[in-house]
């Protein structure tokens, strides 16, 4: 079988010249021109990139699925593969109704009359890992049911092996393959599968998501109930809207685009800066508006997260970039830690410079915030930034909003609608809330710590040789006293504080 898939993929791949791309950087360019008299029957008229999207669709939905997630590593590939790769739909034809139903009594141990009051047999989405039917529960609630295609874990299993194999043949045939890392790239592929292999896991990120828009008035999440849910199943509120994409049916309904372009660059701020929690699979197919006009969130297997370095390092660079002062944006890199410490910031700074600048030639509204960000992640692959992983996937959730944005109101300005949204954040980050925010999350460590002491002490006492015991004495007296001190100029300022509050209250 095994054997049988791999000629498959040879096949494919010749058809469609992929070996030229690895032959063509030969020094002697000799296998490249046998090649080309060999097959000498294939077309290879178009572009590379175009003859590669071409190859992943023949071999499947999990190609496909992997050439999606190339085109978000655009710090590594060349553009022009990148771009042709964010083509790649995932359009899968549904397995068997009769298989649907047959997992889903799998699932719950009985037959699914059983479990619903109702079950439509016929789905109405289907994608390479998983299908969606329409369901009512017993107490009429009309729900989603999601399910994983039957064997689909055996049928990744399967694939990612050959995947892996190739990986190898291109870090041995390719000079520049080991800069690629392809098989580290299938690897983060294999974790990016399995994480949606389990429904329970893409359940509780929409739980999570829901919880954090619960009362927004932009952005609705569906439900989860968790009573029908399973590893391979997840049933979820059932939600009414137009998809994003069908401009003309929301005119229709009347509504207000503009607003609802400026309410998706909210939402993302909101989910990136005020959560550090993002949905990461933002395209069209993905989202539906409300009859309101809200925003309707769907399918939650890939999410993205930050900690509060990655959010910091991003709102300096946004703001770095809207006031043109590059070496706030070259000193962001250096203190996150991603270049270098010997890194000269003088020349990164220019480095920085040289992309930015012309773009600011062109109005605000013509500039992509999403571009802006790669151009800077292709010149700090320069100077050995460390790419990470979570920025590569937020970079690709950015160019979609951005499109889907300007899909809606070819006239969004994307910097004026966010850089209020940034600022508020970086005010609350390092002015009097930040402060007292960084106090409430402190206190607790000082609280626990104090009390240690006289343990810390008596463990001194016993452990330690009597010479080096005054030392370590002195030592543990120091940093009581260090200790005391940050409570009591914390107990203060928290307090002065409180008073300023209540003084702006009362007056």
């Amino acid at each position: 079988m095994r054997l049988f898939r791999l000629l498959k993929i040879v096949g494919v791949g010749i058809r469609h010249g992929l070996d030229q791309m690895l032959l063509e950087h030969e020094p002697t360019g000799r296998l490249a021109r046998a090649a080309r008299l060999v097959f000498f029957w294939r077309d290879l008229s178009a572009p590379r990139a175009v003859r590669l999207r071409l190859a992943l669709e023949a071999l499947g939905p999990i190609f496909v699925k992997f050439g999606q997630m190339l085109s978000t590593r655009r710090d590594l590939l060349p553009a022009d593969i990148a771009d042709e790769l964010a083509r790649l739909q995932d359009q899968v034809p549904p397995f068997p109704s009769a298989q649907a139903m047959a997992e889903l009594e799998r699932a719950y141990g009985k037959p699914v009359r059983e479990v619903f009051a109702a079950f439509e047999a016929e789905p109405v989405a289907s994608a390479s890992v998983a299908q969606v039917h329409f369901a009512t529960l017993p107490d009429g609630r009309e729900v989603a049911v999601k399910i994983l295609r039957p064997d689909i874990g055996r049928v990744i299993a399967h694939d990612i092996a050959l995947l892996d194999t190739a990986a190898g043949l291109i870090e041995a045939l390719w000079p520049d393959g080991r800069r690629l890392k392809p098989r580290e790239v299938v690897a983060e592929f294999e974790k990016h599968l399995a994480n949606e292999l389990d429904l329970m896991r893409e359940a509780a990120n929409c739980s999570q998501l829901r919880r954090n828009f619960l009362h927004s008035p932009l952005l609705a999440v569906p439900e989860v109930h968790w009573d029908w849910c399973s590893g391979s199943v997840m049933v979820m509120e059932r939600m009414h809207g137009t998809p994003i994409g069908q401009i003309e049916q929301l005119k229709a309904a009347g509504v207000d685009l503009k607003a609802l372009s400026r309410a998706g660059v909210e939402i993302f701020f909101t989910q990136v800066f005020r959560d550090g929690f993002f949905h990461a699979d933002m395209h069209p197919g993905n989202i539906f508006v409300s009859p309101e006009g809200k925003y309707i969130a769907l399918d939650f297997g890939i999410m993205g997260t930050l900690t509060d370095v990655d959010k910091n390092y991003l709102a300096q660079n946004f703001l770095g970039f809207f006031r043109r002062d590059y070496k706030a944006v070259a000193q962001a890199h250096i203190d996150a830690g991603w270049v270098p410490a010997d890194t000269r910031i003088d020349e990164f700074e220019t480095a920085i410079r040289a992309v930015c600048e012309p773009v600011f030639d062109r109005p605000l509204k013509d500039i992509s915030f999403g571009k802006t960000l790669l151009r800077l992640f292709q010149t700090g692959r320069r100077f050995n930034v460390e790419i990470q992983p979570q920025l590569v996937m937020l970079q690709k959730t950015l160019l979609n909003i951005e499109g889907l944005g300007r899909q809606l109101d070819p006239e969004l300005d994307l910097w004026k609608t966010a850089k209020p949204f940034l600022e508020r954040w970086m005010h609350e980050q390092v002015g009097w809330r930040g402060l007292l925010k960084n106090l409430k999350q402190e206190a607790p460590t000082w609280a626990t710590l104090l009390p240690q002491f006289p343990r810390l002490l008596h463990r001194t006492l016993t452990e330690h040789p009597a010479q080096s015991l005054n030392e370590d004495l002195q030592r543990l007296l120091a940093e009581q006293q260090r200790q005391t001190r940050l409570l009591w100029i914390s107990s203060g300022l928290l307090a002065a504080i409180l008073a300023i509050q209540l003084f702006v209250l009362l007056a």
